[in-house]
């Protein structure tokens, strides 16, 4: 491991949380004195198309950022580019800097699976392993990383399941296949295998896209519990959705950050009219 690596393993800042006006639960007002990743002048580019021009914003820690805006503005680029999931695009090009708790993740001796251990990804489709069963799928990625230890494995796959809201559904079923679970527990249960690593960074492209609506809201309750230990990056074309769950929204367009800002304020007051034309329904 190189000086590098060692590096990208720094002591976590402790816990900070927005501050919030009084008689307005939920609504942050100034951002909390801890950003969990620092982007700067972030571009991606595929071949000859950039997809992402120059996007520079901080993302506080411990809450819910929504990324929002129309089909093919960038925000799954932008989504991608936070765990470097774009190195296994042979064309694509990151240029810019993603600082996480103060180390560039683009930095030189970082390795990507490093960084991925510490910022997570969940889909908008869930993604099991479909030959594998509920238990071996939350603990792939433990045992991945060299894990061996059953009782360790036994303790991370139960809080996991915990942590997921998926623990009463499945105990009595660890071992029945994974596809044998509903469309809503399949997520869950791709959330779970993502918190067993235990990361500091969760990123969410549509996570209830594809489920009913007491799946999606099962979702979001996950998602605001989350919140109490850990930073959510989540993207969705969902207004509602975005204003339920989220303490800042980053509006893109044309593979560019128009505004971002606390939720409240980007939804009721926005800066820009261009935000107020998507948040309104004029265009989107």
């Amino acid at each position: 491991m190189t000086e590098n690596q060692d590096q990208f393993n720094p002591v976590l800042p402790a816990r900070v949380q927005p501050r919030r006006a009084p008689g307005t639960p939920g609504a942050p007002v100034s951002a909390p004195e801890a950003s969990a990743l620092v982007i700067r002048n972030l571009s991606v580019s595929f071949g000859e198309n950039r997809a992402l021009q120059e996007v520079s914003l901080d993302l506080p820690a411990r809450a819910i950022t929504a990324i929002i805006g129309p089909n093919g503005c960038g925000k799954s680029t932008f989504l991608r580019a936070l765990n470097r999931l774009h190195d296994l695009v042979p064309s694509a090009r990151v240029q810019g800097q993603v600082r996480l708790f103060g180390t560039d993740i683009y930095g030189p001796g970082v390795e990507p699976v490093l960084v991925r251990r510490r910022i997570g990804m969940v889909f908008q489709k869930a993604n099991p392993f479909p030959t594998m069963s509920v238990a071996d799928n939350v603990t792939a990625g433990l045992r991945l990383n060299g894990l061996r230890d059953r009782a360790l494995l036994t303790e991370r796959l139960r809080e996991s399941l915990v942590m997921a809201n998926l623990w009463d559904e499945v105990k009595d079923r660890l071992d029945a296949p994974a596809i044998s679970l509903s469309g809503g527990q399949q997520q869950r249960l791709c959330i779970a295998r993502a918190l067993a690593v235990r990361p500091e960074v969760l990123l969410m492209d549509e996570p209830a896209a594809a489920l009913d609506p007491l799946a999606t809201a099962r979702i979001e309750d996950l998602i605001l519990e989350l919140k109490e230990s850990l930073t959510l990056v989540i993207v969705t074309h969902n207004l509602q959705e975005a204003a339920r769950v989220s303490d800042y929204t980053a509006f893109f367009n044309m593979g560019r950050l128009v505004e971002y800002g606390a939720t409240v304020k980007i939804f009721t007051n926005p800066a820009v009219q261009q935000t107020e034309d998507y948040v309104t329904g004029r265009f989107g």
